[in-house]
């Protein structure tokens, strides 16, 4: 017997994919994007980024974390999370574990002032009351994993098997699906089994490590104080005030340049590539201004303090 029932999927990957759905919902039209397994390797990392839709990301198997905005959060198999349009966010699969994800990719179109075919009034009004209630719920859900205790999961799998099956009533099973995926996860976050407050924190202090991060997993590349703060939601100057904060009045690119820095200085000993390479591989645009910025910060030569760390051993 099969442990993971979702491995499946994996046979024809992009079988739900292929489908343009547009489910009329009450007067709402679901706008399907994205509709797919997919795998995080262990180590894996995808980068702060947005999406200007909403995103259902729920976690079948293995384990990993999620940041969200200006918090991080452990996620294990059983565990989801909802991001709306805009929302900064950052995964990151544990070192060990690779980390399976179930993703839902939607847009959400109101449609009760617009013309349409039919007419309204014979739209179900338990249907309207139903799919208002959840699309205002999911607007204002909070930036935190939930636990899928209503089995939004198995919907997916549903969804799979009708889109194979392809036979009458599969793009009906396919709406069903859809629809309950969307009530399963908002019925998860239940106001009432949320604790009355949550612990607070530096918000400017977080938003420092956030950025420290950023810059120790791109340093090698192009990167300015704009690509950074841009990451974070916030503005140049305010980033660059942060930074200053909490970095010893240190600069963006003072502490950028720090951090290619040490990466030269961990090449230089752990390696014996030239010293050129080592410039250019660590986000420096020559050798001739790594010598001049190397020597002003340790009174050496990159050479000379490959040598004298070789010395030592």
């Amino acid at each position: 017997m099969n442990s993971f029932p979702f491995e499946v999927m994996w046979e024809r990957k992009d079988a739900l994919e292929r489908l343009d759905l547009r489910i009329r919902w009450g007067h709402y039209e679901i706008r399907v994007l994205r509709f797919h397994l997919t795998t995080f390797p262990p180590g894996k990392t995808v980068g702060f980024h947005k999406h200007s839709e909403f995103e259902f990301h729920f976690i079948p198997r293995g384990k990993g974390k999620v940041i969200m905005e200006d918090r991080s959060f452990d996620l294990t198999a059983g565990m989801f999370y909802v991001t709306g349009p805009g929302v900064m966010h950052y995964q990151e699969a544990d070192a060990s574990e690779a980390m399976d994800e179930l993703c839902l990719h939607f847009d959400i179109v109101d449609r009760s002032s617009a013309p349409s075919i039919g007419d309204d009034r014979n739209v179900d009004k338990w249907e309207i009351a139903d799919s208002g209630s959840c699309i205002e719920m999911l607007e204002s859900l909070p930036l935190q994993p939930a636990i899928d205790k209503h089995d939004a999961m198995c919907c997916f799998l549903e969804a799979y098997q009708a889109r194979c099956d392809n036979t009458l009533g599969s793009y009906t099973a396919i709406k069903h699906s859809i629809i309950q995926i969307l009530l399963r996860a908002v019925k998860a976050y239940d106001m009432k089994d949320m604790p009355a407050s949550l612990p607070s924190r530096d918000l400017n202090a977080n938003r420092y490590r956030l950025a420290l991060q950023y810059i120790r997993a791109n340093y090698a590349g192009m990167m300015t104080l704009k690509d950074v703060a841009e990451k974070l939601n916030i503005s140049s100057r305010q980033l660059q005030r942060i930074l200053k904060a909490h970095h010893d009045n240190r600069s963006f690119c003072a502490i950028l340049e720090e951090v290619r820095l040490d990466a030269v200085c961990r090449k230089l000993v752990e390696t014996r590539l030239p010293i050129e390479k080592i410039a250019v591989s660590e986000g420096f645009a020559s050798a001739n201004y790594l010598h001049a910025v190397f020597r002003k910060r340790f009174g050496m030569t990159p050479s000379q303090y490959r040598e004298r760390e070789f010395k030592s051993r």
